[in-house]
């Protein structure tokens, strides 16, 4: 009898566990928010980012490890940091945002109908809103904002502005974040060809999806180029003795592409620190060899490095580190 057990207990081992491995495959799943951007809080990392109905807002993901991420258990909208219509700006096109705290409130910058917003909420999950429901003034097309404090507490607006291609401008940011001061209004990094232009499209081409840190005097714009469309889309940087410029482009750029990564079209993310003060780099990748959307996201370290030779800091990119986000 005990045998007969046996046996029957290994014939239904052998024929659940591919039952089994399937159910836990099925369990995992890759992230996929596009223009991604991650900030720590109180030991938490929060994902924010493009998602794939970008009509509708700005999800959440939240993590303690960088590693696997789940959606807020508190939360009653399905996660989102910020809704369309739940007193915001935007009716469609809610790409790229970026979060940060100042003065103990959280505050999220975002596009929408290719304008540039700044939304408030007391935690960083949200619900981020408006108290005026409006977008900061501008006179063209502008997306892909991203705010720079400097250490005399000076705020910079980077973003991109549309028409005559992509490119990216900074301006000195109002301290109540209700617009910037037209006058300091500067074009920092444009396209030029190369690494910037692989496909030599006849429409003038593009750079977008500015970050800007500071490291030993130094300002670093990490920024990406091509369409994103491209396989080649990848991210490069440039350093200035100014957050105005002029900005010198780094002669070994992309520092980030599809060759060093084994993915297409690895781009527009942004710079942060992790939990040792690490840093990382978020970003999205095209979805497979043949399909663009979803985009995927991913981490990867950088650090800086001293280069005898220029007698400067560079930014390195730690290939061993990718991290693959999952839910």
């Amino acid at each position: 009898m005990r045998k007969y057990f046996y046996r029957r207990a290994i014939l239904f081992a052998v024929f659940m566990l591919p039952f089994l491995c399937c159910q836990s495959q099925q369990k995992v799943k890759a992230v996929y928010l596009a223009d991604p951007t991650i900030f720590y809080d109180n030991s938490t990392y929060f994902l924010y980012g493009t998602a794939q109905n970008s009509e509708k807002g700005f999800p959440v993901l939240i993590s303690k490890d960088l590693k696997k991420w789940y959606k807020d258990p508190k939360a009653t909208n399905d996660s989102y940091a910020l809704e369309k219509d739940k007193q915001t700006f935007g009716t469609k096109g809610f790409w790229a945002p970026q979060v940060f705290s100042y003065r103990n409130k959280y505050y999220m910058l975002y596009t929408a109908n290719e304008s540039i917003a700044i939304a408030e909420s007391n935690t960083p999950d949200g619900p981020f809103t408006q108290e005026k429901v409006t977008a900061i003034p501008g006179t063209t097309k502008q997306i892909d904002p991203y705010l720079f404090v400097d250490d005399d507490g000076k705020k910079y607006l980077y973003h991109v502005r549309l028409g005559g291609g992509n490119k990216i401008y900074v301006a000195e940011f109002k301290d109540d974040f209700s617009g910037i001061k037209d006058e300091t209004l500067k074009e920092c990094i444009s396209a030029e060809g190369g690494w910037e232009n692989t496909d030599n499209v006849p429409a003038p081409p593009i750079t977008e999806g500015p970050t800007v840190i500071k490291h030993k005097g130094i300002y670093y714009l990490i920024y990406s180029a091509n369409d994103f469309r491209s396989i080649d889309y990848a991210v490069g940087y440039a350093t200035s003795k100014s957050p105005f410029g002029p900005w010198i482009k780094y002669e070994k750029n992309p520092i980030i592409d599809r060759h060093i990564i084994g993915r297409n079209g690895t781009g527009h993310g942004d710079l942060f620190k992790d939990a040792k003060g690490d840093y990382h780099y978020v970003f999205h990748t095209h979805n497979s060899d043949s399909l663009v959307i979803p985009r995927q996201t991913f981490i990867i370290g950088l650090k800086f490095r001293y280069n005898k030779t220029t007698n400067r800091d560079e930014i390195i990119v730690n290939k061993n580190s990718l991290i693959t986000p999952t839910m």
